[in-house]
């Protein structure tokens, strides 16, 4: 309890040094966007729709073609004119046919708002969002893709088909391609397709106003953070990096970890707290776990696999298992899912701030030998190894990711367009 007053008086002490310091730095009518980037943010959004109807129609031919493939199957004991290789290679042809349709589809969805972010939309904010919701699209795309190619697969080969999880039953191939069932993945909070998730029996609509207003008022308070206190401390670096006074950049990433700490922590809270389990209850969403207890991760390879439980499970599904079932090893496969999840975090975060400097890519890619690393601290008999693997993780976490990786781009954007802030404008 002692402990806990320190802090809070502690930290009281710095609200008042920043006050005396800067004054009160918020200001509503100052930030830098443009109307054309609400425009434009709103057009890629309302395109979102239009590339799913697509997927839809894509995988309404699948369907059709795989009716008509299991109907000549089931005629072709019968007809002494049925040529089993060539219906296999018509087969073959088909499937390459419908995955090249939804890798086009999907990936053009990307590419047309990764390129007007990075050309059009001036605010790095919004286009953030406008990327975070175009790749959260494409991986939905690509997981439709892949799970109903399974189906498809199960469907034609029913010895094949008791592998399947008995939910299915309830809404089978081709059954669930309607534009209902991808309407209800499209807002579900999770990125891995199923045709029937576990359901809910109601929507507490009490329990979504809490959860909305915790969102709320988490929006409010990093607003408030990052302009009052996490801007002044980027804006005092810019010199310091400018020279590389490598003492200053040191003591200005410690200075910034903190308060960068906190608001990622309020922004996980807003996001995996509040907004999915909104979302989830609205949807009647079933499975609620979202993350499970990260913060006690005795290693950093848990804290990956437990953070961010969605994402967890599509890089799970869609790449590590289908590798390692193809016989490559499981370094391997865990190797291509951070480079594959370091390319998305440099869309993420590149793309917006129009400087694509590769520090998000390898800020993941950095994460393997801190896995290998801390991986054996697991196994330690007792307490010590899994005390001091979380020490290395939140050590990693404070210091070397978020911190750096923002003054770094945050120095990028300030090279090439000056203030994000301008007071007096608009």
């Amino acid at each position: 309890m002692w402990l806990t007053r320190v802090i809070v008086v502690m930290n009281l002490r710095l609200v008042v040094e920043n006050l005396i310091k800067y004054g009160v730095l918020i200001c509503i009518r100052c930030h830098d966007y443009r109307h054309v980037d609400i425009l434009l943010s709103t057009v890629l959004y309302a395109l979102v729709p239009c590339h799913l109807f697509v997927a839809y129609i894509i995988e309404l031919g699948a369907a059709q073609h795989a009716k008509a493939a299991l109907g000549r199957y089931k005629r072709s004991n019968s007809d002494p004119d049925w040529d089993p290789f060539q219906a296999s290679r018509s087969f073959q042809a088909t499937w390459y046919t419908i995955a090249w349709a939804h890798g086009i589809n999907a990936t053009f969805c990307l590419l047309v708002t990764t390129y007007v972010v990075y050309y059009h939309i001036h605010h790095p904010m919004i286009g953030t969002i406008c990327q975070i919701h175009a790749i959260i699209v494409w991986l939905k795309n690509c997981s439709y893709a892949f799970t109903n190619r399974d189906l498809r697969h199960a469907y034609l080969n029913p010895s094949s088909a008791s592998t399947l999880p008995e939910i299915y039953s309830q809404c089978s191939y081709p059954r669930n391609v309607t534009v209902s069932n991808l309407a209800y993945f499209w807002w579900a909070p999770t990125l891995v397709y199923q045709p029937v998730y576990p359901r809910s029996p109601s929507i507490r609509w009490v329990f979504v106003a809490k959860r909305l207003a915790e969102c709320l008022g988490l929006s409010m308070f990093i607003w408030l953070a990052s302009a009052q206190y996490a801007a002044p401390v980027l804006r005092n670096s810019l010199d310091k990096m400018a020279t590389l006074h490598i003492a200053s950049i040191i003591e200005r990433l410690m200075k910034l970890s903190t308060i960068s700490l906190i608001i990622w922590l309020a922004g996980f809270f807003a996001v995996f707290q509040s907004v999915l389990n909104a979302l989830a209850e609205l949807m009647r969403f079933g499975d609620r776990e979202f993350y499970t207890d990260w913060w006690n991760s005795p290693s950093v390879g848990t804290y990956w696999r437990t953070w961010n439980k969605p994402v967890y499970h599509f890089m799970r599904r869609h790449i590590y298992s289908p590798l390692v079932g193809r016989g490559f090893s499981s370094g391997f496969a865990s190797t291509m899912v951070f480079v594959f999840s370091g390319l998305l975090h440099e869309l993420l975060v590149g793309i917006p701030t129009h400087n694509v400097l590769g520090v998000a890519f390898l800020g993941m890619v950095v994460q393997l030998p801190m896995i290998y690393l801390t991986a054996p601290l697991e196994k330690v008999q007792g307490i010590n190894g899994r005390v001091i693997g979380n020490c290395i993780f939140w050590i990693s976490f404070c210091l070397v990711g978020q911190p750096l990786a923002a003054l770094m781009y945050f120095f990028a954007w300030q090279a090439k367009y000056g203030s994000v802030s301008r007071l007096g404008k608009r």
